[in-house]
């Protein structure tokens, strides 16, 4: 199985040498899981984008530090790229940036909060109808977030599988092959926190910075929900096997 992963978002110059890139930190999550997958990254914000849907079994959107009210000429080329892939039923899955511009390519609205930031180990409430690919539902489950921006329109299909006080509509589903999550699965608290001491008292408020320092003190479910993210992505030839 091929998994096209759409990089709309770079690591910091300054942490490539330690965290690589997004699509490394995607395949480290997945691969360790099944040594068998292979793996073929876009830059699509500096517009590289696939030659057609069909260069991938699945695809997965990464985050970015962009917002996508910003409408930038990728962005705009991504959306249409993203119904094709739904609408020619192509696993799709997105990731913080790539939950928010999958929910506005589908007819969905998102703006920076005036929540503000959500940064640190955020946990999520799990709805009692959650998607059959999270397997064995707990309640909840706690995974990193970095982000300010939002989905706040939902599209019509859309339908709400993980939420939180702070983040309503963190987990989306669009049927079988389409769906996301607002925080991070594929962050480590080594990359969140050298991302939040970066950043901290510069846009991050120092009173907000205490509070995520303090939040990612409890474990992340990210080895679950990579379990979770591959059973996503294989559905649909799962269900041909059938």
């Amino acid at each position: 199985m091929k998994i096209g992963i759409l990089e709309t978002g770079f690591v910091p110059e300054d942490m490539q040498g330690e965290f690589k890139s997004y699509p490394v930190m995607f395949q480290n999550m997945l691969g360790s899981l099944d040594p068998s997958l292979q793996f073929e990254s876009w830059s699509v914000l500096i517009d590289q984008f696939p030659a057609s849907i069909a260069d991938a079994d699945a695809w997965i959107i990464t985050g970015s530090k962009h917002g996508v009210y910003e409408n930038l000429p990728w962005m705009i080329r991504l959306q249409a790229l993203l119904r094709d892939i739904v609408a020619a039923d192509i696993p799709v899955f997105g990731v913080c940036f790539g939950h928010q511009i999958l929910a506005e390519a589908l007819g969905g609205k998102v703006v920076k909060s005036d929540k503000g930031w959500g940064i640190g180990v955020h946990e999520y409430q799990l709805a009692h109808n959650a998607p059959q690919w999270v397997k064995n539902a707990p309640a909840s489950m706690k995974l990193h977030a970095f982000h300010q921006d939002q989905v706040v329109d939902l599209p019509k299909n859309a339908t709400i599988w993980a939420s939180s006080d702070f983040c309503p509509y963190a987990g989306l589903n669009y049927g079988d092959n389409a769906a996301s999550i607002q925080p991070h699965p594929e962050f480590s608290r080594d990359y969140e926190n050298a991302l939040l001491q970066s950043r901290r008292g510069i846009i991050i408020d120092e009173s907000v910075a205490a509070i995520a320092e303090k939040s990612m003190e409890n474990q992340a479910d990210g080895k679950s929900f990579a379990h979770w993210l591959l059973s996503f992505l294989q559905g649909q030839r799962n269900r041909k096997a059938a």
